[in-house]
C-alpha cells in the first residue's frame, strides 16, 4: 500500500497469558509490517480478544514481550501506546457530549498540543465520514455512526497501528458497507488490525489473514492465498485406513467423509493425487475417485478450529 514492507510495526514473542490454570494465550508471535490491514480470527474462547488486549497494552502477558515500533510495551508503556489507536468491541463513548467535544476530549488525553488539535479533529471527522454531525450528541447517533465516532478516537492523534475489535458487529448491511469502505481506506495510511468473525469482511479488506486457535497462531497468510488452498477427495473400493493417507508425500491430514471416500488436506503448493494414485495401485485400494477442490476461508476455519468449535458448543 505504498509503504516500505519490511518495517515492522508491531512485534509479539512468545506471548502467555493464563488465568489461574487456564492458559488462554500459549506462546503466541506476532509480526505485522507497515502498510498491511491483517484479520484476526478465531472462535470464541480461541484467545483472540486477549491477544488483542495485550497488543494494546490493556492486559499484561504472563510471559512474552510485545514491541510496538520497536518500543517495549512493559518498559516504556507510554511511548509504546502512543504509536496505537484502539477501537475495542463496545466503542468508547460518551453519549452526553457531542461528536465534536468528544473527539476534543480525545485528542487531548493523547497530550495533543492545543494549537494542533482543530486540524486532527477536522481530519478525523473528514476520513470517518463525520463532517455533518459534529454538533449532535454521540448518544442520538445510529449505532453506525457511533462506530464511526469510534473510529475516529482511534485515529486522531495519526497512530501507524490501528487495532479495531469486530467494528461491524451489530451494525445493518448498510452500514457495513460504509464501515468497510472506511476500513479500506484508513489501510492506505494507516496499518490495521481487524478482529470480526465475519469471513467475507476479512476477505473484503484485508491484506493477509491470521487464524487463532487455543491460544496459537494456526494460520497466517496473504487473504489472496486462501484462494489457492485446494484439497483432494479420494474414493476407494477397500479404503485404507486414514493414518496411511496423510503419510502419502505431500499430504498434510486425511479426514473420514463415509463410504469408503476421504477429504485429503494438501501441503502447502503440493498436489499429491499423482502419490495418492500410485500408493493405491501399490496397496491394491481400488482407486475408484480423485480428484482437487479449492477450499473456502470459512473451510480452512472450521478444519483449523474445529476442536475449539466442539469445546464452545
Amino acid at each position: 500500500m505504498g509503504a516500505s514492507p519490511d518495517e515492522v510495526l508491531i512485534e509479539a514473542r512468545g506471548l502467555i497469558r493464563r488465568y489461574g490454570p487456564t492458559v488462554a494465550v500459549n506462546n503466541l508471535d506476532l509480526t505485522l509490517r507497515k502498510g498491511e490491514i491483517v484479520g484476526l480470527l478465531g472462535p470464541n474462547g480461541a484467545g483472540k480478544s486477549t491477544t488483542m488486549k495485550m497488543l494494546t497494552g490493556n492486559l499484561a502477558p504472563s510471559a512474552g514481550e510485545v514491541k510496538i515500533k520497536g518500543v517495549s510495551l512493559r518498559e516504556q508503556p507510554k511511548l509504546a501506546k502512543s504509536h496505537i489507536g484502539y477501537l475495542p468491541e463496545q466503542p468508547p463513548v460518551y453519549p452526553e457530549l457531542t461528536v465534536d467535544e468528544y473527539l476534543r476530549f480525545c485528542a487531548s488525553l493523547h497530550r495533543m498540543a492545543g494549537k494542533d488539535i482543530a486540524a486532527a479533529l477536522a481530519s478525523a471527522k473528514r476520513d470517518c465520514g463525520l463532517g455533518d454531525v459534529g454538533s449532535r450528541l454521540v448518544g442520538n447517533l445510529s449505532k453506525g455512526y457511533q462506530q464511526r465516532v469510534g473510529i475516529a478516537q482511534a485515529i486522531i492523534h495519526r497512530p501507524p497501528v490501528v487495532i479495531l475489535d469486530e467494528p461491524t458487529v451489530g451494525l445493518d448491511p448498510i452500514q457495513i458497507r460504509e464501515i468497510r469502505s472506511l476500513i479500506a481506506e484508513l489501510g492506505k495510511t494507516h496499518t490495521v488490525i481487524l478482529s470480526s468473525h465475519i469471513l467475507p469482511e476479512i476477505q473484503a479488506v484485508c491484506d493477509r489473514v491470521m487464524i487463532i486457535a487455543r491460544g496459537l497462531v494456526v494460520y497466517n497468510e496473504p487473504v489472496a492465498n486462501t484462494h489457492n488452498q485446494s484439497s483432494v477427495v479420494c474414493g476407494f473400493r477397500r479404503p485404507p485406513e486414514a493414518v496411511q493417507l496423510a503419510g502419502i508425500d505431500g499430504v498434510d491430514g486425511a479426514s473420514v467423509l463415509g463410504d469408503g471416500r476421504f477429504l485429503v488436506s494438501t501441503r502447502k503448493n503440493a498436489d499429491p493425487r499423482e502419490a495418492i494414485a500410485a500408493a493405491a495401485a501399490e496397496r491394491n485400494w481400488g482407486l475408484i475417485e480423485l480428484h482437487a477442490q479449492q477450499r473456502t476461508l470459512e473451510e480452512i476455519f472450521v478444519e483449523l478450529t474445529s476442536g475449539d468449535l466442539r469445546a464452545a458448543a
